[in-house]
């Protein structure tokens, strides 16, 4: 199976190359924009060459919802949501996908999804992806009214799984916690161990990434 992850930094990117060698890893930039443009590129590059994908990744480090996702621990999407696309009502936020276009949720393959979180130990949730991280407790109350089992926040996975979806490709998402979501505390975070994890993470991914190419549910 052909495997590409897309991971924001390359910090990131060499967390996961030193987990899994077997896969591609592109780091296509901080952001939803950054991540859609850089997948969309790699996968087309990959089916020109007649050496298509047949899963994409997103993944990296992002902030976890407590005590849902604790610092250091790994967090599986069930979900990829685009938080914060939408408009502001008098009412409060409302969807795009509520407004009559678009779209908010991407699904990654559920089988897969569970049986690697489960691999990992890790939580199996919805992961929310954010352009501005949080950092205040009315935020961090905002996403947990609309959003009340996500896990995890971080910036790029809708982009990811937009771009993946328009190549007719499976999409997962997985996040290792470096920070607790809430009022921003820098010298609270701890991205060393997150990328340790995530590395880890992927260092059992080897099975699964060698099964036979998944179908796009």
């Amino acid at each position: 199976m052909r495997v590409l992850v897309v991971t924001a930094v390359t910090a990131e990117a060499d967390a996961v190359s030193d987990g899994l060698d077997t896969v591609d890893v592109v780091a296509a930039g901080v952001g939803p924009a950054a991540a859609a443009s850089g997948t969309a590129r790699a996968l087309a590059l990959a089916s020109a060459a007649s050496t298509p994908y047949d899963l994409v990744v997103s993944a990296g480090i992002g902030g976890g919802f407590q005590p849902l996702a604790p610092v250091g621990s790994l967090v599986v999407a069930d979900a990829i949501v685009a938080a914060d696309l939408g408009a502001e009502t008098p009412e409060g936020f409302v969807p795009v996908d509520e407004l009559g276009f678009g779209r908010t949720v991407h699904h990654p393959p559920a089988e897969p999804a569970a049986r690697i979180a489960g691999l990992l130990g890790a939580v199996l949730a919805p992961v929310l992806t954010v352009s501005t991280v949080t950092g205040s407790a009315s935020r961090t109350a905002e996403l947990t009214a609309r959003h009340p089992r996500a896990a995890a926040e971080a910036m790029e996975g809708f982009g990811v799984a937009e771009a993946a979806a328009a190549c007719s490709v499976p999409v997962l998402e997985i996040r290792a916690v470096s920070n607790a979501v809430g009022p921003r505390d820098r010298s609270a975070w701890r991205i060393g161990p997150a990328l340790d994890a995530l590395r880890y993470g992927f260092q059992q991914l080897s099975p699964v990434f060698e099964e036979s190419p998944w179908q796009t549910p």
